[in-house]
């Protein structure tokens, strides 16, 4: 098994030499934010969507657009509004009258990062269609259905405080989402240096690290990166326990309407997997599965009325479960 994660080991330094080029380029436009631009590059080495939160003005739009210009693939902006169509997300039949057919024109969701601002301002039928792209890697118009190409990315963001013209994410699309941010104001030495930065009249070009192939065959080391039995257990022990939280000795059960779904399980194995690539690392600790279960837990714990009564989010809930749950 040593030999095993030995051999591991070697290929992820191997193909982990791209991430601090990456970061680099990034780091050239977006000034600090380092958890976001970790989580997006999870997400991308995880193959797996994200739903930033913030208020506007922290570069959520930007670090996505930076990202993208550092990979040498398809990026596309949806601006989602209360009048966006399906038809200009995924496509549309033309009639052609020449011949008295149909031609599909493909939409802008034919690309391989989505940027899908201020998802929450569409309505229920453009966010179903959009559920079969993210879930199916595949979209369907008319009879036809296309497959989407590798890597196919959603990065959605939403503002927390301007709730009026806004739809509720569906939960069932929610909980497609690996992993859910919540971004912060920068600190008074970042905010320094975003003013001096911003200030000067100077564009910064950002270098294309990487391709889509480099990423595809990342992506299949993080698979093979190595995850110990205990560390597994770990994971069930702390999905469960969102679930049965009196089997752990917790007292939540009239906090949680509905805990973690089986994705949680999936995602913190696959997420931990991506964070330890990240560090260099053939090997998943418990630290990895900790760092990254704020992010994948946080949407997926439903609250009560009694939790909200009280002002217990679903945060101080994964908070509590990763204190209590022993550590292997």
């Amino acid at each position: 098994m040593n030999q095993d994660i030995k051999v591991i080991q070697e290929k992820v330094e191997r193909e982990s030499v791209f991430v601090k080029q990456l970061t680099d380029e990034i780091g050239k436009v977006i000034v600090g934010q380092n958890y976001l631009v970790e989580r997006l590059l999870v997400g991308l080495l995880a193959d797996g969507h994200i739903l930033i939160e913030g208020v506007p003005g922290l570069a959520k739009t930007l670090s996505v657009k930076t990202l993208s210009d550092a990979i040498q693939t398809k990026f596309q902006r949806i601006q989602f509004t209360p009048d966006l169509l399906p038809a200009d997300l995924i496509g549309t039949l033309i009639y052609s009258p020449q011949d008295g057919g149909f031609t599909t024109k493909k939409g802008p969701i034919f690309a391989n990062i989505i940027l899908a601002d201020e998802i929450n301002r569409a309505p229920a039928k453009v966010q179903s269609a959009l559920l079969e792209a993210m879930q199916e890697r595949q979209v369907t118009i008319g009879e036809n259905t296309f497959k989407l190409d590798q890597p196919f990315l959603v990065l959605a963001t939403q503002n927390p405080i301007e709730q009026e013209g806004t739809y509720p994410l569906p939960e069932a699309q929610v909980d497609r989402f690996m992993l859910k941010l919540s971004i912060t104001y920068p600190d008074r030495g970042e905010e320094m240096e975003i003013q001096n930065r911003m200030t000067i009249g100077k564009t910064y070009e950002v270098s294309r690290i990487i391709s889509p192939e480099d990423i595809v065959k990342a992506r299949r080391v993080v698979h093979e990166v190595y995850i110990d039995q205990k560390v597994k257990e770990y994971i069930v022990n702390i999905v469960m326990a969102t679930r049965n939280p009196g089997d752990y000795g917790l007292e939540l059960k009239d906090l949680i309407a509905y805990g973690a779904s089986p994705r949680a399980t999936i995602y913190l194995n696959l997420a931990g997997k991506a964070h330890a690539f990240l560090r260099g690392r053939g090997y998943v600790t418990p630290e990895d599965v900790k760092s990254i279960g704020m992010d994948v837990l946080r949407h997926r714990i439903i609250v009560t009325y009694e939790a909200e009564a009280e002002e217990v989010t679903s945060e101080h809930i994964v908070k509590q479960v990763f204190d209590h749950i022993e550590v292997p």
